[in-house]
């Protein structure tokens, strides 16, 4: 495919700001922060159009978001001004604004944990507006079950995410309903930019013996800050994607993201074949991986057994 890669609003096009096109396909893909789980998203998106056979029928326009809400709204406005023939938004928040602005160009939306709660669709069998895409949704059971396995002497579990990010907010349910079912107490700390992340950890470690964070794009930028407060006492941190236990978090039971970016391109692939959206169910990984951060487990003192050791996914 044409990469145009950009960075936040001022990105570079192809120069088809005027609306008019190229004979090219034009696929408009958002991303609402740089972060490695977004970027393999992304990177496999582009990956995978060229091995659906788009390499030369395609040009792709990347824009950043910058960890600005409003730039996805300024960035989203674009594409539809531009007429995209595909806007394909990462992340429930840049999915949201490109439903509410347009209801014509078709878009696959990647990495949306939760498209019903976060009303992008009513039906994932048979999507009833323009669109589409492949969930991410985590397994919280899997993670809760994991980190009693791992650390079962957890008394009080601390959440931490923003409030404004329904995906969040879905998956901390999920994670009050298991916790509320074996009598696990818990305490929540919500952030509204990454800024916050410092002192609510502060906050947290002082109040609870394991931490859960979800796939949270606000906690993700600043994921260090969060892991090395926890290491400082001791506290596991479970995440709900791999990349957050490679910049420090315990353990995960997470989505291979390289295979959800080339989900994507599957789908717009039957786009711009001409299917209809309705006819493209959303679809959700099923294949999770257990993931350990074996040098976090050294800095908080938790050991584990040569059968996990061969079990689960290792990273240093």
């Amino acid at each position: 495919a044409a990469i145009l890669t950009g960075c936040g609003v001022n990105a570079e096009t192809s120069g088809n700001n005027t609306g008019e096109h190229s004979d090219k396909i034009q696929i408009g893909i958002i991303q609402p922060v740089e972060h490695p789980s977004l970027n393999q998203i992304r990177e496999y998106i582009i990956i995978g159009l060229e091995e659906q056979g788009l390499k030369d029928k395609v040009e792709v326009v990347y824009k950043d978001a910058q960890g600005d809400p409003s730039n996805i709204n300024t960035i989203i406005s674009q594409f539809v001004g531009d007429k995209m023939d595909v806007i394909v938004p990462i992340g429930t928040t840049a999915s949201q604004s490109a439903a509410a602005a347009t209801k014509e160009i078709p878009v696959v939306f990647a990495a949306v944990s939760y498209p019903v709660e976060a009303g992008l669709v009513k039906d994932l069998n048979k999507p009833e507006a323009n669109l589409t895409g492949v969930s991410d949704a985590i397994d919280v059971k899997q993670i809760f079950d994991l980190a009693f396995e791992l650390t079962p002497d957890i008394k009080t579990f601390g959440f931490i995410y923003n409030s404004g990010e329904a995906n969040s907010v879905s998956a901390i349910n999920k994670a009050k309903e298991y916790c509320d079912a074996i009598g696990i107490k818990y305490v929540e700390s919500t952030i509204t930019n990454s800024s916050e992340l410092l002192q609510a950890t502060q906050s947290l470690v002082e109040k609870t013996d394991a931490i859960f964070t979800p796939t949270d794009n606000t906690v993700a930028s600043a994921m260090p800050v969060l892991a090395a407060e926890a290491q400082k006492v001791g506290i596991p941190v479970y995440t709900g994607a791999d990349s957050l236990v490679a910049d420090g978090g315990f353990a995960t039971v997470g989505v291979d993201y390289t295979v959800l970016g080339r989900q994507v391109a599957a789908m717009v692939k039957k786009v711009v074949d001409g299917e209809k959206i309705s006819n493209i169910p959303v679809e959700t990984l099923s294949e999770y991986t257990t993931i350990i951060n074996s040098t976090t487990a050294d800095k908080i003192d938790v050991k584990l057994s040569e059968e996990q050791l061969k079990e689960f996914q290792i990273i240093e």
